[in-house]
């Protein structure tokens, strides 16, 4: 057996393959149009985004179909900003694989650090690859690709209309009223009484106009847990035990940690768990912390039945819901 090895030898590039806009001036024109085109619908898919943010209310509906009931508002910013991003990308695509230069190079290797002089050539090198990138020669291109850049820009600048003005109020105030039904969620049917057994939960919110929309605003704010005790099992001073009904009562769903959602009860234990940090609330002592970061018990929602025996709110919440830090933001 032979110990030489075969050195293998460089087959080199293969013979370099022009792009049909190379050798066809119709051709790379309606390649400039097709780019062109694409940055104008990059360019329409910012001001649809711009325009529905600014004047599309945030709590307006529509339904598709297969896709159901979604929120206007939403459905439009998440098209104009896909439309705008994916076709500013096609374009640019688009330009390099038939417009730009088509030219292989060779880089050597050399040291990491340039000498100077190289540094120097290497920027007069990328000026003038710019210059040769055709934005000098195709006008059309670069006055499309400046206006779909340009509406681009201004979505971050819109998005700092976030930032204010401050909620004041809003936060501590809910939909709940004196008189005001409690409807299941989902569903919005009135409940009763006799509805809900022993140990039963049931998420409800306030009942609303035939027809109406609820706020998205609204709904993260009015959501109430009911649960069935026997009336022994509370361990309440008179104010608090004439809130309940025949024992049932009634809690914000809203920590009071964080804003999360409190979703798990214990029916052994009697006691409402928040999954994000572990807060831990006892129903027999109207929701008193026993556990976790939460600060304060869960708000009480005082509770009785209308004339027909449906379960109604005595009156609003006497203290703000969610998080701490809500009282603070006037």
């Amino acid at each position: 057996m032979s110990n030489e090895i075969e050195l293998i030898k460089d087959p080199g590039l293969p013979a370099h393959q022009h792009r049909r806009a190379d050798e066809d001036p119709k051709f790379a024109q309606r390649a400039e149009r097709q780019v062109a085109i694409l940055f104008l619908i990059s360019a329409l898919g910012t001001i649809l985004l711009i325009a529905s943010y600014v004047f599309i209310p945030t709590d307006v509906f529509v339904f598709i179909p297969i896709f159901g009931e979604n929120n206007l508002h939403q459905l439009l910013l998440g098209l104009g900003m896909a439309i705008a991003l994916f076709f500013i990308g096609a374009g640019l695509i688009h330009w390099a694989k038939n417009l730009m230069p088509d030219e292989e190079v060779i880089a050597q290797r050399h040291e990491f650090r340039s000498p100077d002089e190289d540094r120097e050539d290497f920027v007069k090198t990328v000026k003038a690859g710019a210059g040769a990138a055709g934005l000098g020669r195709r006008p059309l291109i670069k006055r499309t690709l400046g206006l779909a850049l340009g509406l681009s820009g201004l979505t971050p600048l819109l998005l700092l209309r976030d930032l204010g003005p401050l909620p004041k109020a809003d936060l501590t105030k809910t939909s709940w009223k004196a008189g005001t039904r409690l409807v299941t969620d989902p569903g919005d049917r009135p409940i009763k009484a006799s509805d809900l057994e022993v140990g039963a939960v049931a998420q409800t919110l306030p009942e609303i106009a035939p027809g109406a929309h609820r706020a998205l605003a609204d709904v993260g704010k009015d959501a109430v847990l009911l649960i069935r005790l026997r009336p022994e099992d509370f361990n309440l001073d008179a104010e608090r035990l004439s809130w309940t009904y025949d024992g049932i009562i009634a809690f914000s769903k809203i920590c009071s940690h964080m804003g999360c959602a409190v979703a798990l009860y214990e029916q052994q234990t009697k006691h409402l768990l928040c999954p994000c940090h572990q807060s831990t609330f006892d129903v027999t002592r109207a929701a008193k912390v026993i556990f976790g970061p939460a600060a304060r018990p869960l708000p009480q929602l005082a509770i009785t039945v209308d004339s027909e025996g449906y379960l109604v709110a005595q009156a609003p919440f006497n203290e703000p819901v969610g998080p701490s830090f809500w009282e603070r933001s006037s």
